[in-house]
């Protein structure tokens, strides 16, 4: 086909910023135009290869093998397994078992799945040996994320599984029987943006949390590690982020020559999403999808709309997934490889992105490293300083969510739709550090309109 760009002169640069000065009749051209993002970048008003050349920084993973994850919270092995069954029926192609003790027995809870082919997640909310052991005797475990986090548990509870010295030690003994699974740890990175943190911390935090893994079994890493990563609707930003990410563990990872390839698991934030006008969170949720999509996500598993307020349910998960199976097949996005490739705004915010978070990386490891910073409660304050400024954002009306602190619906009664509290829960305990908690923007208004219904 002929290039029909071809037919047209090019413009510069410094032509269409001459046009836009004179469209603006004498206004600052920064001023107006250049805005800055709460991660200290300047958005410009437009991105020109005369400043950023035609190099395209290919992604290490096609767009369209993103897998549909079902997220399944694991009470009874035998009901589980048929959920599973059910999702990947439905049209789910990776599963995200969430495991909450040793009583479950995994092998129920894994009958008649293929798992040769099917993505397994596991989120296992304890710690031992054994659980290698269960797993083992199964046909294949190829296609098994172990998903084990000390330091991600650490960060959300204030504590260890046991203690230091046993987490170490059973980690170590898990990773030594690993080598047939598809990997064995993670880093939880959607905890730090759930929480509050900007984007340049959460890509800076989860690079030294997984450097304090690094550090630990040095050149014996060969397995890809698996990032759990939240998503926003900053869209480009967004898209920004997960390339970021791949770029920044592929270089961290070779400097101890371990494996260089990442597993990106992405979920919806929570932050954004609201209990009144509930229906918005649909549209959240499905451009937080598709930035997940064109960043290079492995696997996406979907917020139901009523997750917040909500036990788990049939409707609210069915939806969830269909949002996804229509964006990868009838918005075809499973035929169009890496659509964000060459795109000048975006490489420019993945440039950017990535070096602010290396510079705080290299900050972070220069007093300490990570560890010794959530022990004395560095990573918590900053993560405050960010939340905050961010909610002060949302209180003035500046960050919108409509439907609650813009264009409000007041015959909206919720009291009685509650099934989960939707707030922060206090239980007071003894930690040993400070615990990172997961706040919604909306939650104080939220809690003020229910009192006045």
């Amino acid at each position: 086909m002929t290039d029909l760009f071809n037919d047209f002169e090019g413009v510069s640069s410094k032509a269409w910023k001459q046009k836009i000065q004179v469209d603006l009749k004498g206004a600052d051209y920064n001023e107006t135009l250049i805005w800055n993002s709460n991660e200290g970048i300047d958005v410009k008003p437009f991105y020109h290869s005369d400043d950023h050349g035609s190099v395209i920084s290919k992604l290490p993973k096609e767009t369209s093998e993103v897998n549909i994850c079902q997220s399944i919270y694991v009470n009874d092995s035998e009901k589980a397994n048929a959920k599973a069954i059910d999702a990947i029926n439905k049209g789910a192609t990776a599963l995200i078992f969430k495991i909450p003790s040793e009583e479950i027995d995994l092998k129920k809870l894994l009958q008649d799945l293929d798992l040769s082919s099917i993505p397994i997640y596991f989120q296992f909310q304890y710690l031992s040996a054994d659980l290698i052991k269960s797993l083992q005797l199964l046909a294949s475990v190829s296609t098994m994320r172990l998903n084990i986090d000390l330091i991600g548990n650490l960060a959300r509870s204030g504590n260890w599984f046991h203690n230091l010295k046993q987490d170490h030690q059973l980690l170590e003994e898990i990773m030594k029987k690993s080598s047939s699974f598809h990997s064995a740890l993670s880093v939880d990175m959607s905890l730090y943006q759930n929480a509050g943190a900007n984007m340049v911390q959460q890509l800076a935090y989860g690079m030294a949390h997984a450097n304090e893994y690094l550090n630990h079994f040095q050149n014996r890493l060969d397995q890809p590690i698996v990032f759990n990563v939240a998503i926003g609707t900053n869209y480009f930003f967004e898209i920004a982020k997960l390339r970021a990410l791949r770029t920044l563990w592929s270089t961290l990872a070779s400097e101890y020559e371990a494996e260089t390839r990442c597993d990106i698991v992405v979920r919806p934030t929570k932050r954004n999403k609201t209990i009144y006008d509930y229906n918005t969170n649909l549209l959240r949720t499905t451009t937080e999808c598709m930035s997940a999509i064109v960043g290079g996500a492995d696997s996406i598993c979907n917020l139901p709309y009523d997750a917040i307020y909500h036990k788990d349910n049939e409707f609210g998960e069915r939806i969830a997934r269909n949002q996804l199976l229509i964006l990868k097949h009838e918005s075809y996005f499973d035929l169009v490889n890496n659509p964000s490739d060459g795109a000048y705004y975006i490489e420019s915010l993945t440039n950017e992105m990535a070096q602010k978070a290396l510079e705080l990386f290299k900050d972070i490891e220069s007093n300490n490293g990570f560890l010794s910073q959530l022990k004395n409660g560095t990573i918590q304050r900053k993560i405050k300083e960010s939340a905050s400024r961010e909610q002060q954002q949302f209180d003035d009306g500046k960050k919108v969510l409509l439907g609650t602190n813009k264009h409000p619906n007041a015959k909206d009664v919720m009291t009685n739709e509650l099934e989960l509290y939707p707030f922060v829960k206090i239980n007071k305990r003894k930690t040993l550090i400070e615990p990172i908690i997961e706040k919604r923007l909306a939650e104080s208004m939220e809690q003020e309109r229910l009192k006045s219904e």
